[in-house]
């Protein structure tokens, strides 16, 4: 299966690679800040570069086997930015005075695993396309 040129699909393949790329960045720093407390730390860190990085290459080399594995993990990765919104607003709760607006603000970032999910789905979107 080959690419004829740069259709919207490819770019937009590229763009999602690019955008776990950046998430990968952010996520680690955040996760490093914290010592890597919880186990559950190192799934965004090991997952997005390296949906990032296939997702680029697919870009590159429009290959089956390639497409057929990413939509299975896309799937994954839309499940565990759902169980990181889980961890993060859970994260929220434990800390001192629970639920108030300060620890939203200073606490978890709730957007972030969000992102993954959402990312996830675009990506899913981008493979599905055709």
């Amino acid at each position: 299966m080959n690419w004829i040129g740069w259709p919207i699909e490819r770019i937009l393949i590229m763009f999602v690679g690019a955008a776990f790329l950046m998430i990968f960045v952010q996520v680690t720093l955040f996760h490093y800040r914290q010592n890597f407390r919880h186990w559950s730390m190192w799934i965004p860190v090991l997952a997005t570069p390296a949906f990032g990085v296939l997702l680029l290459y697919l870009s590159m080399y429009n290959v089956a086997w390639l497409r057929y594995l990413l939509v299975v993990l896309l799937i994954v990765g839309v499940a565990a930015g759902m169980f990181g919104s889980y961890m993060h607003v859970r994260g929220v709760g434990e800390r001192v005075g629970g639920y108030e607006l300060r620890n939203f603000m200073i606490g978890p970032p709730l957007v972030m695993p969000a992102m993954v999910s959402a990312i996830s789905i675009l990506g899913l979107i981008a493979l599905l396309w055709g």
